[in-house]
């Protein structure tokens, strides 16, 4: 086995990893002279010396992160402790997969007699228009809350979002509160530097409901963001 295998392994010399560039079916017809032997038998023989089915794996990553960047996550954990002492929402916000609307194709399946017949080709042009999910979480309580529009993904349509949240779901689970904390990441309709989601935000959510509101964005993985640039509105 270890002579048949042997013309066929590759492997960094460094680290003592190795592979193999042939499939089961080239090495049973190596030994199919001498032995035969079915495809389970030799994947037994192979995991018997290490060898496993393996895909690859990203791990080298060919950036640093800025050493700083620490600073902003114990900010929002900070401002999280502080919100839920004084019992007040805090939401974390975020835009989801978008999809076409129409007789598109979709993951999943569903018990029936014959499969639903659909395009053959996902093309925009065939499309009713494009839904936008807008996903809002509710750390405390644990519940989510998806708005779907059909626009794109605009500020807009972010804060339009969450001010729906604010007349209904709030006025059920904080009918006291007075200030709220929105997490959400640097890019997107909720981007840190989107002065249209921040003027919005006090427009149609602070002033309009009367309550303060601070926003705290994820720092972008390379980009130092210090915790006086959280945005309190």
């Amino acid at each position: 086995m270890d002579k048949v295998i042997a013309p066929h392994t590759a492997g960094d010399p460094m680290n003592n990893t190795k592979w193999l560039n042939c499939r089961l079916s080239d090495i049973q017809d190596e030994l199919e002279s001498s032995h035969r032997v079915s495809k389970p038998v030799i994947s037994r023989l192979l995991r018997a010396r290490d060898y496993r089915l393996r895909a690859n794996r990203k791990q080298i990553d060919s950036k640093a992160q800025h050493p700083d960047r620490d600073c902003q996550f114990k900010y929002i954990q900070h401002q999280r402790k502080e919100h839920a002492a004084r019992r007040q929402p805090q939401l974390s916000v975020d835009t989801k997969k978008k999809e076409l609307i129409g007789n598109f194709k979709n993951a999943g399946q569903v018990w029936c007699q014959e499969p639903i017949a659909v395009n053959t080709h996902d093309f925009k042009q065939d499309s009713l228009g494009r839904a936008v999910p807008y996903g809002i979480y509710d750390q405390q309580f644990n519940l989510g809350t998806i708005c779907l529009g059909r626009s794109a993904d605009t500020p807009a349509f972010a804060v339009d979002s969450i001010a729906f949240w604010c007349a209904t779901e709030r006025l059920e689970r904080f009918p006291d509160a007075t200030a709220i904390l929105i997490e959400a990441d640097c890019g997107g309709s909720n981007s840190a530097r989107a002065r249209a989601w921040k003027w919005y935000l006090q427009e149609k959510v602070a002033d309009q409901f009367g309550i303060a509101v601070m926003v705290c964005h994820y720092p972008n993985r390379y980009i130092q963001m210090e915790p006086h640039r959280t945005s309190p509105f």
